[in-house]
Parts: C-alpha cells; structure tokens; sequence
C-alpha cells in the first residue's frame, strides 16, 4: 500500500520541483548560450581559437568533440552539454535563491503559495534536488572545452550571493543580470573560443543589462512588501516610476551593444534584423507598463522577453546559416 502511495504521489513530487525551479524561465538565458556558441564555434575555426585537434592532443582522455570540422558550427553533442549546464546552473540558482528567500515569500501574499513557505517540499528534498542539479551542471561542463573545467564555480558563487544581496542593495537587479550575461560568455568558452575577444564580454554586457531591466519591472509587483520588510529594489528605494525610467535606459543600452557586439563580431543583417524585432519588443514592453497602469506586468516580464530572447537567436542562426 505503502509503495502504491508513494507512486501516486511521485507525479505530484515532480510538478511541485517544476513549479520551484521554474523550468520554462530557461528561455530567458538558454538561448543566448547558444548564441555564445554559434559565434564562438565560427571564431574556433577561422580565427585561431582553440580547435579540437589541438584539444585532443593536449588531453589524454577522449572528450566530446565541440566544433564540426572547418564548418565553424558547434557540434550537437555540444549544444546538448551545454543545455545541461544551463538548466542544471539555473535549477540550482533557483533552489538557492527559494531557500533563503523561504521566510520573506512566506510574508508576501504572492509568493507565499510557493513550496518551500507552503511546506509541500520537505527540506531534505530540496538538498538532495540540488545536490543532483548541480552533478549534472560540474558532469556536463567536463564535457566542454577545457577552460570551463577551470571557471564553472564563478556562476554558483554569483547565485549563492544573489538572494542575499536585496537584504543590503538596489544593485541586486544587476547582479542578476551578471549571472545570466555568463550564460553567452559561457556558450562561447564552452567551444573552445578564447575569453581574450571582447565579442562575448559585449553580448553578455547587453544580456545583463536587458536582464536588470525586466527584473526592475518584475520588482514592481512586490513594491508593497519590500518597503514594508526594508528590502531593497530600484522601485522600493526610488519608487515605481523612477524605476520603469531605470528599465526604459537599460533596455536603450541593450539594444546599443548588441548593435556593437555584433560589429565586433562581423555579423551580416539577419543578426541586426533580429536585434532590431528584439529592439522593438522591448519598447512594446516598457510601452504596456506604466506607474499607473502595471496590470500588464506579466506580459511584459514572461511574454516579451521570452520573445526578445529567442528573436535574437533566430537572426544569429540565419546570419550563420548565410555566412
């Protein structure tokens, strides 16, 4: 009976992690992981990056090929390590940050209903969820070029630090953004490209930016609460309406260095198409939001940027399927 109990009740167990990681807010970064890996792939193999007949002979074990021969393409063996890797890294990052926010989410009414405040995950569930995400996050970066076998705990450092920065400071909206900018830095070393090139430093610049700026608008929500409990935001510390005017600069500023990153990288115009959809995504979003009217925040946070993401890639695919 016993046993009968716990597999109808296994379903339910999955749903609840799904819910607590938020597996569909991978849309956010995924894709520009793959877009660090689509440009870095082309660089391997025409400008002297670090190519796999170069990795093979420097290693003594067999590892997962990363670039497809002189085409400049990343492998699919590739592309599925690193979504491992970034789907393991968030799933973590999210486990962390639930954890530690568990008693401020059990004070907001929107977020009190999440399962660490409402109870419906025990905590030694919660540990050993996270001790499987994160095997998978380090095995799947030892399938990848080299250098990441040196830097994948950076991004656990940044997302244990994340959750604890709202307790002291507004820049925690940025912060975020550093953590998921890594996401393009990291498709790109993950290929073998060299870190030296300031393409994906300018790519992962532009999606930190873009992130802090959605973030800001998402902080509207809990305007309320994080003034009462002294938690820090842009619109807690300086109000609603200074903070959409935070949002409307950084979204600016992204679509300028896209624009550079993708000079910096020579792209053709089907990136500069998509960066432009994307450019006009994001004035659609600060559009449908205002101090007095942010009954569309939700749109705006999921919708739009969900689009803005997978925009960009598209155009970067195109313009390397026409390169």
């Amino acid at each position: 009976m016993s046993d009968t109990h716990a597999a109808e009740k296994a379903p339910g167990k999955i749903r609840t992690f799904a819910e607590l990681v938020k597996f569909e807010h991978s849309i956010f970064a995924l894709p520009y992981a793959y877009l660090g890996a689509l440009y870095g792939a082309m660089v391997v193999a025409s400008a002297g990056g670090l190519g796999y007949e170069e990795f093979q002979s420097a290693n003594s074990m067999m590892w997962t090929p990363w670039v497809a021969g002189g085409a400049g393409w990343p492998t699919l063996a590739a592309l599925a390590w690193i979504t491992v890797v970034m789907v393991g890294a968030r799933s973590f990052a999210f486990v962390v940050n639930r954890a530690v926010d568990a008693e401020i989410d059990a004070r907001n009414p929107r977020t009190a209903s999440r399962p660490i405040p409402a109870g419906t995950i025990k905590r030694w569930e919660l540990w050993i969820f996270s001790a499987a995400v994160l095997a998978a996050y380090v095995f799947a970066v030892f399938q990848l070029a080299p250098v990441t076998h040196w830097l994948w705990p950076i991004p656990l450092v940044l997302f244990v630090v994340y959750p604890y920065l709202k307790r002291f400071t507004w820049f925690c909206h940025f912060w975020l953004g550093i953590c998921l900018g890594l996401g393009v830095v990291g498709g790109w070393a993950a290929v073998g490209a060299s870190l030296g090139d300031p393409a994906p430093w300018v790519l992962g610049a532009a999606v930190a930016i873009w992130t802090a700026g959605f973030d800001i608008i998402y902080a509207t929500q809990d305007y309320d609460c994080d003034v009462r409990d002294g938690i820090h935001s842009v619109p807690a510390d300086f109000g609603i309406a200074r903070g959409l005017l935070v949002t409307r600069a950084c979204h600016a500023a992204t679509a300028v260095l896209f624009v550079l990153g993708g000079i910096l990288l020579g792209a053709g115009w089907p990136y500069y198409v998509g960066v432009a959809i994307a450019s006009a995504l994001l004035a659609y979003e600060n559009a449908i939001i205002s101090p007095t009217d942010m009954s569309r925040v939700n749109a705006a946070f999921f919708n739009v940027n969900g689009m803005v993401a997978v925009v960009v890639l598209a155009g970067s695919l195109v313009d390397r399927l026409l390169s």
